[in-house]
Parts: structure tokens; C-alpha cells; sequence
């Protein structure tokens, strides 16, 4: 009978920890998603890994020395001490077992066993049929029949919705903590989100769009991604054509037949003034609705100086002066509460959470002030927040492009109830205990990006 070894016995018996002074070589372009796999896993594993400076795809995998570490030529490959491993996925997990007893791969064999299930979905559902749907678009590959992109869409959708209801209930994949299966699915995700899968796209999977722009603003994650941004568009068809075969006239063209057709092609030329004349008149930007509102006596900017500025007897200062400025003909108040509170079980986890919506809120500045609220002591921690809108309702452009929106049940305030008037004030105040609990964290748009770093 076989002997079957637990991920901890392998990683502590079958790999040694890379040593101090050595560097593995990845060869790969730098903008390679696969790529990402191996240096996210380094990052959070410790282990010094570097992309050749000098590899050039197309030309660096054709040379006769690149062909032995990889015969047919692809990449990524790892050069390690003991040899070259190539395929990506092999590579990540190469690098994450380099550390004993890594975090990365969990905590028990149930663990490991989910985190390998992950990233063969991740290739076998996500990747392929990304990849189905974007190699005709970018040129490297024959554009097939439109149904057969529609069925690699199909299939693609029907991925992200079984991930999607995995995601509902688990901040993670597997646990709750980073493993080296979000590492892969995330960088996997990266092509859809940034090549082919527009907002109107992904607005259908809430809780994976959660979880890909919480895991990208992580800090090792933004070491290796830089800032990620979502395509606004498709790009067109530009795939490679079949070679067409036309019979050939068995007629002698005239002499003069070449020049008549070299000026036929000059008069169809699109003249070059033309050109230059569009592209020096540009459309111009719509005005955002809020703009066109009538003017409103509050000053959003002085509220939030106020705010900001205030240190001492704050209740008697900053909140009188919130309700003298507070005009509730042009703004209105709204309370907020995180729809997945049970899911806050760890505590720099829902920090995280409540950074990353400060952080795409800030799309919302110049019309909006927010505060939010982490509260308690231990597990299950609360999510509240109280958020200034220009206009009577939430902005549209704020629902429409920011996905965190729908995690949260909004209520517009009453500010003729003295009760949630007195709540209004509390939260602006960061008044502890808060209904009857402590507060973890108090946080406010203006700062958004100094304690989004912090808690990285």
C-alpha cells in the first residue's frame, strides 16, 4: 500500500529553504500574467526571485539555449539549482514550498487539497476560456464563428458564477487567511479584468469583483501589478485571416495596367489633413448631473475642513457646525450596513474591506463625505457607515462604478428623527461605546490612502 504524505511532511522533509545568497531566475516578460503567480508567492514566502531583464518574447524562447530549459519554447521557466521547471502553476507552487510550513499552501490536508482543486479550476474554467475569448481579439489566433467565442463567454460566465457563490460566504478561498490558490486565481482573473471583462460585465458577480479589487490593492499584490485598472471596452476582432487563394487571370495584363491601379489606391487614400483635423477635435466630457444641480448653501470642502481641523470639544464645534451648514434641500444623509457582517471574523481582513471601499469611493470626493465604522472588540466585527451625498438620492455614477455599493443596505437618514439625528452624530463624533460596543476602527474618506497603506 502507498504511503500517502501530508503538504507539511513534503515541505519539511522533500524541499530545502532557498539559501540567503541565491536568486531564481524567472524568464518571462514583465507584463506576463503567469508570471505574476511565482512573484506575488515570493513576496508573501520571502524567496528572492527576479525576471531576466534581458528576455524578449518572440526572440529570447527562440535561441538554442532557451529551447533546452523548455523544448517548445514557452513561458514562463524558473531556473533553480537543481534545474529549470517550467509550466506556471509549478512554478508557484515551487516557490511557495521553499518556505517550511508556508501559510500559503494551509494548515492541514484538507487545505491543500481545496487550494490544488482551486487552481485547476482557476486554469481549466477561468484561464481557458479567457483565453479562448481574447487570443482572436489581440491578433493571435484565427477569429472562429461568433458562436464558438459565445459558448467560450458561456462557459467563462458560468465559472464566475460558481466562484461568485463561493466568494458569497468566504473572504478566502480555502480558510481564512491569503493561500497560494488566491495568488493564482487572482493573477488569472487580471487578464479578464483588464483585457475583456468591462464593469457591465462583472456587475453580475459582485462578490468575485470584491474580491479581485480587495486582493490587487493588497501590498505584495501591488509590488508585482502596480495599479490595476478594468477595461472599459472589448477590444475588436483583429485576428490573423486565412490565406485566401485566388485563380489566377491566365490574361497578360497591360503594361500601364500597374500604374492605373497605384492611382486608383492614391485617390482612395484617406487624406492626411483629415486626420489631423479629428484628432485635434475631441469630444467633449459630459458634465456629471451633480454639476447641474441648483446651488446649495453648503459648502462640501468647508465642512470637511471643519472636520478635519477640529481636535478639541469636537460635539460642540464640528457637529453644531455640520447641522448649521447642512442644507437638506442639496445633500441628503445616508446610514449603511455591511450585508455580510458574519463573514468579519478576522480583524485586518475586514479593515481591509472597509480600506478598499474608502479607496474606490474616492471616485465620489468632490460630491460626497463618508465615515466608516469597525466595531467591536473580537469576532464578528460590525461595518457601519454614514455617508453626505450631493442630491436628494445616491449618485448614479457612484452605483454604476463602484461594486461595493451593493454589499451594503443603505437607508436614507430621517433628520426629523431625533434618534437617528442623535446616530448621525455619534458616528461623525466616533462616540465609543457605539451601541453599547466598542469601536475597532474609525475611518473617513478624506484619508483613505494613508490607511489603506497602513493596514497593507
Amino acid at each position: 500500500m502507498t504511503q500517502r504524505l501530508s503538504p507539511a511532511c513534503c515541505r519539511n522533509s522533500a524541499i530545502n529553504l532557498q539559501p540567503e545568497s541565491f536568486v531564481l531566475i524567472l524568464h518571462a516578460a514583465n507584463t506576463n500574467k503567469n508570471a505574476f503567480k511565482s512573484l506575488i508567492a515570493a513576496e508573501y514566502s520571502g524567496v528572492k526571485v527576479e525576471l531576466n531583464p534581458n528576455f524578449e518574447m518572440g526572440v529570447t524562447n527562440k535561441t538554442p539555449e532557451f529551447l533546452k530549459i523548455h523544448p517548445i519554447g514557452k513561458v514562463p521557466v524558473l531556473e533553480t539549482p537543481d534545474g529549470p521547471i517550467f509550466e506556471s502553476n509549478a512554478i508557484a507552487r515551487y516557490v511557495t514550498r521553499l518556505k517550511a510550513d508556508n501559510p500559503l499552501y494551509g494548515s492541514s490536508l484538507i487545505d491543500y487539497g481545496h487550494i490544488e482543486q482551486w487552481l485547476d479550476f482557476a486554469s481549466l474554467e477561468i484561464d481557458a476560456n479567457t483565453v479562448f475569448w481574447f487570443k482572436p481579439r489581440d491578433g493571435r489566433a484565427v477569429y472562429l464563428p461568433q458562436k464558438a467565442e459565445e459558448a467560450a463567454i458561456s462557459a467563462l460566465k458560468r465559472a464566475l458564477t460558481a466562484l461568485n457563490t463561493h466568494l458569497a460566504s468566504n473572504t478566502y478561498l480555502v480558510g481564512h487567511s491569503m493561500t497560494l490558490a488566491d495568488i493564482v486565481m487572482t493573477c488569472t482573473l487580471f487578464k479578464g479584468f483588464t483585457k475583456l471583462m468591462t464593469k457591465s460585465f462583472t456587475l453580475e458577480f459582485p462578490h468575485v469583483e470584491r474580491y479581485f479589487w480587495t486582493l490587487v490593492n493588497q501590498q505584495n499584490f501591488k509590488k508585482i501589478l502596480g495599479e490595476v485598472k478594468q477595461t472599459e471596452s472589448v477590444p475588436p476582432v483583429t485576428s490573423i485571416k486565412k490565406p485566401s487563394h485566388p485563380k489566377e487571370s491566365t490574361k497578360p495584363k497591360p503594361k500601364d495596367e500597374p500604374k492605373k491601379e497605384a492611382e486608383k489606391e492614391e485617390l482612395t487614400k484617406p487624406k492626411p489633413e483629415a486626420a489631423e483635423e479629428e484628432e485635434e477635435t475631441p469630444k467633449p466630457k459630459p458634465k456629471n448631473p451633480l454639476d447641474l444641480l441648483p446651488p446649495s448653501k453648503m459648502i462640501l470642502d468647508e465642512w470637511k475642513r471643519l472636520y478635519s481641523n477640529t481636535k478639541t470639544n469636537f460635539r460642540v464645534v464640528a457637529i453644531k457646525g455640520f447641522w448649521d451648514m447642512y442644507d437638506p434641500e442639496g445633500y441628503s444623509l445616508w446610514f449603511c450596513d455591511y450585508k455580510y457582517n458574519d463573514e468579519n471574523t478576522v480583524s485586518y481582513v475586514t479593515l481591509n474591506k472597509v480600506s478598499g471601499f474608502l479607496q474606490r469611493m474616492d471616485l465620489a470626493r468632490k460630491y460626497a463625505f463618508g465615515k466608516m465604522l469597525v466595531i467591536g472588540s473580537e469576532a464578528t466585527f460590525k461595518v457601519k457607515g454614514l455617508w453626505l451625498y450631493r442630491g436628494p438620492e445616491i449618485p448614479q455614477f457612484v452605483l454604476d462604478e463602484c461594486y461595493d455599493m451593493e454589499l451594503f443596505e443603505w437607508k436614507k437618514v430621517d433628520i426629523t428623527d431625533e434618534d437617528q439625528k442623535e446616530r448621525v452624530n455619534q458616528m461623525i463624533e466616533d462616540f465609543e461605546p457605539f451601541k453599547g460596543e466598542p469601536l475597532l476602527d474609525a475611518n473617513y474618506l478624506k484619508v483613505v490612502f494613508f490607511v489603506f497603506c497602513y493596514f497593507c
